[in-house]
């Protein structure tokens, strides 16, 4: 008899970018408006209400040389 399993997940990353060019960078209400926008998709993915406060770890923020980018990836058994 198997002791294993085999699965296939489909991961679905949504992004929000933010420019961030040199040398000003990014306002900071930009930012905001975007985690705002990305917390919002972050509770209606996972079926949370609207004043459920996130987990540390729900958002990603990566800087690259141009831009902020705000993300959160969700995964599901492919069909």
């Amino acid at each position: 008899m198997a002791t294993w399993s085999h699965r296939t997940v489909t991961s679905t990353r949504q992004e929000w970018e933010v420019p961030a060019t040199r040398p000003w960078g990014a306002c900071l209400g930009d930012i905001q408006s975007a985690i705002l926008a990305a917390s919002n998709a972050y509770r209606e993915a996972h079926g949370l209400p609207e004043d459920h406060q996130l987990w540390d770890d729900a958002l990603r923020l990566h800087v690259t040389d141009e831009a902020i980018l705000i993300s959160f990836t969700t995964e599901e058994a492919a069909a």
